[in-house]
C-alpha cells in the first residue's frame, strides 16, 4: 500500500453542496489520503478547501466515471465516497451502474451518503490495518 491510501470522491449534481460540506467538515482527514475526484466534484472541493490536493478526472458523464472504475480494477483505490442522488434520472445512469458494480466485484469500501462517508474515513481497512472484529476504528486506540 503506498504511503497514503488513495480515496475518491464522486458526488452527483444535486449531491454537489452537501460533499463540499462533507470535505470541509473533514478536511484534516482528507489529508491523510490522496485524493482523486470527477472534475466537477473536485473543483468544487478544492476551491472551498485548498489544503487538499485533488487529482481531478474528466467530469463524470464524459468518463470520470471509467477512469475511477479503472483504477479500483488496477488496485490503485483505497476507498470510494460517492453521494448518490437517487430521486434524479442519470443520462449517465449505466456509467454510475458500471462504477458501483466494480467497487462492489472488488470489494471496495464505499460510502453513498454523508453518514456512511464519516464511519468510512475513520475505518481500519480504508488505511490498510487488519481488518477483524477485534481492530479498533482508526484513532480510537488513542481516546
Amino acid at each position: 500500500m503506498p504511503a497514503k491510501p488513495t480515496l475518491a470522491l464522486v458526488a452527483h449534481d444535486a449531491k454537489k453542496d452537501a460533499m463540499v460540506e462533507f470535505a470541509e467538515r473533514h478536511e484534516e482527514k482528507l489529508t491523510s489520503f490522496d485524493l482523486v475526484a470527477t472534475g466537477t466534484t473536485g473543483g468544487r472541493i478544492q476551491e472551498a478547501c485548498p489544503s487538499l490536493n485533488i487529482n481531478r478526472f474528466k467530469s463524470g458523464p464524459l468518463g470520470g466515471d471509467q477512469q475511477i472504475g479503472a483504477m479500483i480494477a488496477e488496485g490503485r483505490l483505497h476507498g470510494l465516497i460517492f453521494f448518490v442522488d437517487p430521486l434524479s434520472p442519470m443520462p449517465h445512469d449505466v456509467d454510475v451502474k458500471a462504477l458501483m458494480r466494480l467497487a462492489v466485484v472488488y470489494d471496495m469500501p464505499m460510502a453513498l451518503n454523508p453518514s456512511t462517508a464519516g464511519i468510512l474515513l475513520r475505518s481500519s481497512r480504508l488505511t490498510g490495518l487488519a481488518t477483524t472484529s477485534n481492530t479498533p476504528e482508526v484513532g480510537a486506540a488513542a481516546q
